[in-house]
């Protein structure tokens, strides 16, 4: 990542500066206070004789920049730029400061300050999680053999974070003897860890203290070996897997894996059976597994079968065997197992086989049963199988639309499957479920403090057609009262990118919506997984206008159907999400009152060039590779902030974080100035920057509720609803 433009240019393959001006800009007049006018300095970029000109490209600041104590020119002009943002939007949602204080009281009260998860079993101990009354961390815990035993704390991350603006420890993993605790920490919120290591004996850090690591790691079975992922300081993209021996320095440490295709994420972790530590590697279209036995820690790993294009697996470890959920030759995955012995792909045998209308997402492995996750007609399904008798069954779910994932199961030999349920309108459950008598027992079901009546609301799946006549889901739900007449405020939210399906979840601050007459729908688009693979495949790559498209049918449908409006339909996404907002903005501005993107996606054609920037080299496979001008120009034709025109476009709230290592403050940013340069209406364009954190928002589970309180707000103020 480099520092000034002209450094940055000069890293991006094939492009050249052809000129770089000075320039300022009017502002459009409107009834709003003035907005800030970033200045211009016009950069005409060029690559397949083709040129553009990215007014904004002094925005970029590298880290060193951003945490120097003393700014230096150039950074205190982004400073300055991304501050005044922030007091134009202050100033023109003042009205809402009220409402904002409401709504976030309503979210946090809603809120159980005391709670505590429901505890699991491994290795001897009890494990839970459990908030204290006012704390904005968890506090890790366990006991031993019993539940009525007494409690050690594991991790207090209130004491950890105290000091910080922003925390986050992540990766606990505890040794095999049960009395080391290794755990990564992040003090910036740009998600490189450090590692540290305490003796749950004596409460003491040990002085070991690994830097900029992944966070997570895999401890052998002597208890002194723990294996853990460097990042490339540029990039920060792992590459690199080390063996550490407790006490010993860690200059000393031994690189035992080196992943030099940048296409690729990598990461090490235990088996569910600690017989083995993996090295996984993991690129869009490709995986890669080596194994070590956990009982030889100095041993070399092995690779379980030759990479291949195109060629995705994953693995797990039973006995004396491997089971591979893999898409050879199966689109939506079959499931195979091998001889840990024999592990090469010639030597796998089917156990599942592939079924082109049900897309296999996962598996837990017991002594006695293989339960599978499924997804079909669009909803997640769990079967059952009984590995004695071969004897199935699916476990029975009778909302429209619900979640149903594994929960923690450690455990081998036992009958329990946990696993937890949700809806639009059922909080968060726990279930324990005995796969031999069919029972289910609750073991907790979120508590919404204040009380929540499911029955006051109401959960629908319906189905949009696509202009190209693909049938897409579209889960919502509303307060009961509801009348379809056109009038009521829907908030569209999307995402449709790397297969990751938006799942039909309850969330208690999503009431403070619909207790104020909005409907919630969630579009489940091209790019998701939804309908399984061909799902995703269908929406990236040269398929990705697919999402955008899908998204705007979707609203469409909602109107024709008169559960809304175009003047009272709203769009919500964030991360590769924001870039659909961003897109939606461009293709259809009409047919949205106001929009918006969170940590937007949105400057693709710079980013997806420049391969200095994280997650660049490791998604050509999901966005295509603009050094070839095929992708260059079907990148070009959506990327958002290369189509910006001079039009009109709805109301829209930007928002991002200084120190955001997947998606870069500047892009938002140089976005919302070319729009404020371009758009020719006087509705609201606001950007909210967070100085002090990242990707994910405020760290805390109370502070990133100022956030959501933030974007809530703007919904009800441009429906009028300040109450």
């Amino acid at each position: 990542m480099k520092i000034h433009f002209l450094n940055a240019l000069a890293s991006l393959v094939l492009i050249s500066i052809i000129s770089c001006t000075n320039m300022n800009t009017q502002n459009l007049s409107n009834n709003f206070p003035e907005p800030p006018i970033a200045e211009k300095k016009d950069c005409v970029l060029t690559i397949h004789d083709h040129s553009r000109t990215d007014p904004y490209f002094w925005m970029r600041l590298t880290d060193d920049q951003k945490n120097a104590e003393t700014p230096d020119v150039q950074t205190q002009k982004v400073l300055d730029y991304l501050n005044a943002e922030n007091d134009y939007t202050d100033t023109v949602l003042s009205d809402t400061k009220e409402l904002q204080e409401k709504i976030y009281n309503e979210i946090v009260g809603r809120i159980k300050q005391d709670d505590e998860s429901v505890p699991y079993f491994k290795n001897g101990y009890w494990y839970y999680t459990k908030y204290a009354e006012g704390q904005e961390y968890p506090i890790y815990c366990r006991k031993k053999e019993l539940l009525t035993n007494a409690e050690e704390i594991i991790l207090n991350v209130n004491v950890q974070a105290d000091g910080y603006d922003y925390y986050a420890a992540t990766g606990l993993k505890i040794s095999p003897d049960n009395k080391i605790l290794a755990f990564g920490e992040d003090t910036v919120s740009r998600r490189i860890y450090h590692i540290r290591f305490l003796n749950l004996e004596t409460g003491k850090f040990l002085s070991d203290q690994i830097k900029n690591t992944t966070g997570g790691g895999a401890w052998a079975n002597d208890n002194k070996t723990y294996f853990f992922t460097t990042k490339d300081m540029v990039s920060l993209l792992p590459n690199k897997i080390w063996r550490h021996k407790l006490g010993n320095a860690t200059k000393g440490d031994e690189m035992v894996y080196y992943e030099k295709d940048p296409s690729f994420y990598i990461g090490v972790y235990n088996s569910k059976s600690n017989d083995y530590v993996f090295i996984y590697n993991q690129s869009t279209l490709v995986s890669d597994y080596h194994f070590l036995d956990a009982n030889k820690p100095d041993g070399k790993f092995t690779q379980l079968t030759t990479r291949e294009a195109d060629h995705k697996y994953y693995i797990s470890h039973f006995e004396d065997k491997f089971y591979i959920r893999t898409n050879w030759d199966a689109q939506n995955f079959r499931l195979m197992e091998t001889s840990v012995d024999k592990t090469s792909k010639e030597n796998w045998t089917e156990v599942i086989p592939h079924r082109p209308e049900v897309l296999l997402q996962g598996s837990e492995i017991f002594k006695n049963y293989l339960v599978l996750s499924e997804r079909s007609s669009a909803l997640p399904h769990v079967r059952i199988i009984n590995q004695n008798t071969k004897e199935e069954h699916y476990i029975e779910f009778k909302e429209e639309a619900y979640v149903a994932e594994f929960g923690a199961n450690a455990e081998f030999d036992t009958d329990l499957l946990r696993f937890e349920y949700s809806s639009m309108t059922t909080p968060e459950s726990v279930f324990d479920y005995n796969m031999s008598t069919k029972e289910k027992e609750l073991k907790k079901q979120q508590e919404v403090v204040g009380g929540h009546n499911p029955a006051e609301y109401e959960t629908k799946r319906l189905y949009a057609k696509a202009r190209d006549g693909e049938e897409i889901p579209i889960s919502l739900v509303y307060k009961k009262g509801f009348q379809k007449n056109g009038q009521a405020p829907v908030v569209l939210y999307g995402y449709g990118s790397y297969g990751n399906t938006i799942e039909p979840y309850f969330s208690p601050s999503r009431l403070s919506l619909l207790d104020r007459g909005f409907v919630w729908a969630v579009a489940h688009i091209r790019g998701g997984e939804s309908k399984g693979r061909a799902w995703y495949e269908d929406g990236k790559m040269l398929n990705k206008i697919n999402t955008f498209n899908d998204f705007i049918d979707c609203g469409d449908f909602l109107v024709a159907e008169k559960y809304t409006s175009h003047n009272h339909l709203y769009g919500y996404g964030g991360s590769a999400g924001g870039l659909l907002i961003g897109a939606v903005a461009n293709m259809a501005p009409e047919k949205f009152n106001g929009l918006i993107a969170a940590v937007p996606f949105v400057d693709v054609v710079s980013t997806m060039l420049d391969e200095t920037i994280p997650l660049t080299t490791n998604e050509f496979d999901e966005w295509g590779n603009p050094k070839v001008k095929e992708y260059y120009d079907y990148m070009l034709s959506y990327s958002p902030y290369d189509q910006v025109e001079l039009k009109k476009y709805p109301h829209m709230l930007v928002t991002t974080g200084l120190f955001d290592s997947q998606v870069q403050y500047w892009e938002p940013a140089k976005w919302v100035a070319k729009l404020r340069a371009k758009k020719t209406d006087n509705k609201l364009l606001l950007m909210h920057t967070n100085m002090e954190a990242g990707h994910g928002g405020a760290s805390g589970r109370f502070k990133r509720y100022r956030e959501l309180a933030l974007d809530y707000a703007f919904f009800f103020k441009l429906e009028g609803v300040m109450e």
